[in-house]
């Protein structure tokens, strides 16, 4: 197998009986990277000399770790110790942190390979950077971690962190055909991360398996890893939650959700229709609240000192933010608080919920990373979430699957999407 094609768990495999090391993993990927990086422009900045240094030492230290050697992408949101990090702005041209955010100094622990910093769109608000789709360049690959999940999916490495304060994580996995997961609220440090809205924001990453998301989960928790136990499918139960922004799927979309209902259904899944209550109705738009005003908050020193850098579309934002009142923003929190309680009763018989993780394929052009309508409400509700690939549109782009995991299950939620992926992928 080609060494950019390897998910992370076959390198760890392959490292272990000796065929390969992770100088040899970290030269494939940078190779790979110089070929490709003209037409995906998925990195901010590469850090050959320093992923290769560190390669050479854990090989001769027998590359400790889950992750010994595996070459990353870190999100230009989260900082990283020496290297750039501009937030996907030019206020932060050159700046160079002291220290790596937690995650990526737990990833490092665990053996990780920083390869560089992968592109964010602004501040991880709407303004794209110049990356691309690797599925078809003329498409979005999504945002706002966009850098990340085409990186991922053209092989440049297996895995990738991300972030998500409304749909940055599972939005571009679906464009993109890969694997993504926006864990529980909270429960990765956001410590050296950006702080955009901290009632949502919340690291994530990207892979091309579900084991492979598992392996980081694992070294993000410093826990043992076990490959995941798929459940037969017979045992498996997805209540099926097409919410109240289901018309906001495109024909692609509809189309690929009904797909997906029927592959599961003949691989013998359980599905049950869930009744979606009308107390949830406004969970989109009490995220969008939420959002503007926490992001005005976290970017004012921007906003006064910078204001005249920053793109329309975030002025935009920001001002809706300054703008809000407290008894609005306070209600918005008080409805997302509302709606945790009733998700509990309504998950009780599942194993997770079956939901779109976008309207339909990535659009078309680079000027807009799409709609993260299906998206919103999840992160505003902190519950994990996994994209899951394997079905395609009628432009012959990816379109994901989501499903929607009990709170701080996220081992269960992946060997779900473990086994939904092979329902959606056999023939």
């Amino acid at each position: 197998m080609s060494g950019a094609l390897m998910t992370a768990l076959a390198m760890r495999r392959a490292m272990a009986d000796g065929t390969l090391t992770a100088e040899v993993a970290v030269r494939r990927a940078l190779e790979h990277i110089a070929e490709r990086e003209p037409v995906i422009h998925a990195w901010e900045c590469i850090d050959a000399e320093g992923a290769m240094r560190a390669a050479r030492d854990l090989d001769a230290r027998g590359r400790p770790g889950l992750l010994g050697g595996v070459p990353i992408g870190v999100k230009d949101l989260i900082a990283t110790a020496g290297l750039p990090t501009r937030y996907g702005s030019p206020i932060y041209q050159g700046f160079r942190p002291a220290a790596d955010a937690a995650c990526v100094a737990r990833a490092r622990a665990a053996g990780a390979v920083v390869i560089g910093k992968t592109v964010t769109t602004e501040f991880a608000y709407f303004t794209p950077g110049p990356t691309a789709n690797p599925c078809n360049p003329d498409h979005t690959p999504g945002g706002s971690s966009s850098g990340s999940a085409a990186a991922v999916a053209d092989g440049m490495v297996p895995i990738a962190f991300g972030t998500q304060t409304a749909g940055s994580l599972i939005r571009p996995a679906s464009f993109c055909g890969v694997f993504a997961i926006k864990p529980s609220f909270g429960s990765v440090s956001l410590a050296g991360v950006k702080p955009f809205s901290p009632s949502l924001d919340t690291v994530g990453w990207f892979a091309r398996s579900a084991d492979d998301l598992e392996l980081m989960r694992c070294a993000m928790e410093q826990a043992a890893f076990a490959p995941l136990q798929p459940p037969d499918a017979r045992a498996l139960r997805l209540g099926v939650c097409r919410t109240h922004e289901w018309p906001a799927a495109d024909a692609g979309g509809s189309a690929a959700f009904e797909e997906a209902l029927k592959k599961a259904g003949a691989a013998g899944i359980r599905l049950r229709d869930i009744d979606w209550p009308a107390e949830m109705a406004g969970l989109v738009e009490a995220q969008k609240t939420v959002m503007a005003r926490e992001a005005a908050q976290s970017l004012a020193p921007e906003w006064r000192d910078h204001r005249e850098r920053l793109s329309a579309a975030l002025v935009a934002l920001l001002e809706m933010g300054r703008a809000c009142a407290d008894h609005t923003y306070q209600q918005a929190l008080d409805q997302a608080a509302a709606a945790r309680r009733l998700l509990p009763p309504l998950m009780r018989d599942v194993d997770a919920l079956l939901v779109p993780a976008a309207p339909g394929e990535a659009p078309a052009g680079l000027g807009a990373t799409g709609d993260p309508v299906f998206n919103r409400l999840w992160t505003l509700l902190g519950v994990p979430c996994v994209n899951v690939p394997g079905l395609q549109g009628p432009q012959g782009l990816p379109i994901g699957m989501q499903l929607i995991g009990h709170v701080r299950q996220e081992r269960n939620l992946l060997a779900v999407a473990s086994r939904l992926h092979r329902a959606l992928t056999e023939d």
